[in-house]
């Protein structure tokens, strides 16, 4: 009898703090919503210590409280979020923590396929952002099941950095940038792939690139080959790994760090930056309400600044 009273107390508190969200943010929605919510999980590990808990328990915890984060940012309307999961830097960390976040990530990549996951709930499309061949084979393949499983899901997107940093982002868009470009070269001069190769092998050397083509195609017009040689800005972001999703309105990092960590570095010019002291398994839905409303404060004076780019 007490168990049963219990459970539908527990159901009364839980239908209400549902109306009162959704009334919140039906308030909330007056004003501009962000297209685009990032999020700098960071505190997992001193949650856990803070506790007492097993180190791993912390990650666990901050799962749990991405989930609830999610849900508020679809529900309020935000049609894009960003979490960094885990950076490049963190395989620096101790072999057996990293392999408890891989095998963790990858329960966790497998439980959004689930009918009844997030994913499916709310029509996300998954995208997993970074150097995704540093990760183990068994996380890859379980990423790449996501990304084709969701990808005819059209209403909200999910981005989720693994074997992430903002420099490595910046040189994978130079390097891609350049072979493209290079591309266009070849092609501009009548010049195949295939013979290209052939003709440098042959040569066996490293030959300047402008001079191979004066070499093999004759007389070509120095303003041709002067725009096909220019990179510009648009190719740059043409080939960021974040080039699926516009920039960030807003960047919370939980645990009152002000650091960027290495995250977005590239699409944070304009972004809103919130640090809330609470670390990560802590954030609640206060946070998350407060850094809108901040948002719709300064609402204005950002989108200025970003007419003035």
């Amino acid at each position: 009898m007490e168990e049963e009273r219990a459970f539908s107390t527990g159901k009364l508190f839980q239908s209400l703090g549902n109306f009162c969200r959704k009334f919140l943010f039906r308030i909330l929605s007056v004003g501009p919503i962000p297209s685009h919510i990032a999020f700098i999980m960071d505190g997992n590990r001193r949650y856990a210590k803070k506790n007492d808990l097993e180190e791993g328990s912390g990650h666990k915890a901050g799962f749990i409280t991405l989930m609830s984060m999610l849900k508020y940012c679809y529900e309020l309307g935000v049609k894009h979020v960003t979490i960094y999961a885990f950076s490049i830097e963190n395989f620096k960390r101790k072999p057996e923590e990293v392999q408890y976040v891989m095998d963790l990530m990858q329960e966790k990549i497998e439980g959004l396929l689930k009918e009844e996951s997030i994913v499916n709930q709310y029509g996300i499309r998954v995208y997993f952002i970074g150097n995704l061949k540093l990760l183990n084979e068994p996380v890859r393949a379980a990423t790449e099941r996501a990304m084709i499983a969701t990808a005819n899901n059209t209403k909200c997107v999910l981005l989720i950095c693994v074997a992430y940093t903002s420099s490595d982002e910046i040189v994978h868009a130079v390097q891609e940038s350049c072979r493209h470009k290079w591309d266009e070269i070849r092609t501009s001069n009548g010049v195949k792939k295939d013979k290209w190769d052939d003709i440098v092998e042959s040569k066996g050397l490293k030959i300047d690139k402008g001079d191979e083509i004066q070499e093999l195609n004759g007389v070509e017009s120095e303003e041709k080959l002067e725009e096909c040689r220019v990179i510009q800005l648009v190719d740059l972001e043409k080939h960021m790994y974040m080039a699926v999703a516009p920039d960030p309105d807003i960047l919370i990092r939980s645990s009152g760090e002000t650091r960027l960590s290495n995250f977005l570095l590239w699409q944070s010019t304009n972004t809103l930056l919130s640090c809330p002291r609470a670390l990560w398994p802590d954030m609640g839905l206060w946070h998350f309400v407060w850094a809108v409303l901040n948002f719709q404060q300064k609402y204005s004076y950002l989108e200025k600044k970003k007419k003035q780019l």
